[in-house]
């Protein structure tokens, strides 16, 4: 039979409570900072200078009208919505696409030159033929100081999908098992991005990949890409397949790995979603079978 100082020492010792500025923390289990990250940018967040209390009220009431807009949007959607003519096989719902430069505002272009960590410049802008070019510089050469190793990469990837009044929210494209890309590239090969972020900090940087290559030349190519071929950047045993629910960015990214220093061109006239019904295939990757509490081994 356990005593209460026995009781006392296995239950209550890991209720500590510090003090830090005059403020009393209590902790409810031993503090493991191992595997806590202070913010989702893990350090690579840009500092940028905050506008005055007065611009923040005018711009404040300025986006309001169109928060009130997507709000009523949105409810007129809901009773619209019909589940019936949900799946429609052979049909392809462009997602995005580059008609025009509003188009453009989904989309944040970056490259290690962002970050201070190499040479590498991107840009995407509208093309001639009416379609978004992703094009830049990617370079191998990193800044000497000691800390960097690798570097040479570009990127663009949409933002957080959100809701009226600033809601986080994510793509559901739980109903297709396709993307379809038309696109004409360089000869590269290009990695898609299907980022998930989850709630918690060890899944904030959850993202599945699969190669996007190109043939290069003057022609147009529709590259047909099943969901079940994404597999998860983490190199481990226990994969599986993307939660089409909780898709909450879309991209691409190029490197100058093996020596593919140089330009880089990506035109992208859509990205779409089909349901081929023919398509069965739920994951394309061997699944291991773990022990319990165990994974990424």
């Amino acid at each position: 039979m356990l005593t209460l100082s026995r009781i006392s020492c296995k239950y209550l010792l890991p209720l500590c409570v510090q003090s830090l500025n005059g403020l009393s923390h209590i902790h409810t289990s031993p503090i493991s900072s191992t595997f806590w990250e202070r913010e989702k940018k893990s350090g690579y967040k840009t500092a940028l200078p905050l506008p005055s209390r007065k611009q923040m009220i005018l711009d404040g009431f300025k986006e309001l009208k169109e928060e009130i807009k997507l709000w009523r949007q949105e409810i007129k959607e809901t009773f619209e919505s019909d589940p019936i003519l949900v799946y429609r096989p052979g049909e392809i719902d462009v997602v995005f696409n580059f008609k025009d430069e509003k188009s453009l505002d989904k989309w944040v272009v970056t490259s290690d030159k962002d970050h201070n960590e190499g040479r590498s410049t991107a840009m995407l802008e509208l093309s001639n033929s009416g379609g978004g070019l992703f094009h830049g510089d990617v370079c191998s050469e990193h800044v000497k100081d000691g800390i960097i190793k690798r570097t040479g990469y570009a990127s663009m990837r949409t933002k957080r999908v959100r809701k009226s009044f600033k809601r986080e929210s994510t793509y559901d494209w739980s109903q297709y098992n396709m993307l379809v890309l038309k696109v004409r590239g360089d000869g590269r090969s290009y990695l898609i991005n299907l980022h998930c972020e989850g709630y918690f900090d060890l899944m904030w940087n959850d993202v599945y990949h699969y190669a996007l290559y190109t043939r290069g030349g003057p022609h147009w190519q529709i590259s047909k890409i099943p969901f079940s071929n994404f597999f998860i950047r983490r190199i481990q045993d226990k994969q599986q397949a993307v939660p089409l629910n909780q898709i909450t960015h879309f991209g691409f990214s190029v490197s100058a790995k093996n020596g593919m220093d140089g330009q880089f061109n990506l035109e992208i006239d859509y990205i779409g979603l089909e349901f081929d019904p023919n398509h069965r295939e739920e994951f394309a990757y061997e699944m291991y079978r773990t022990q319990n509490y165990i994974v990424a081994t």
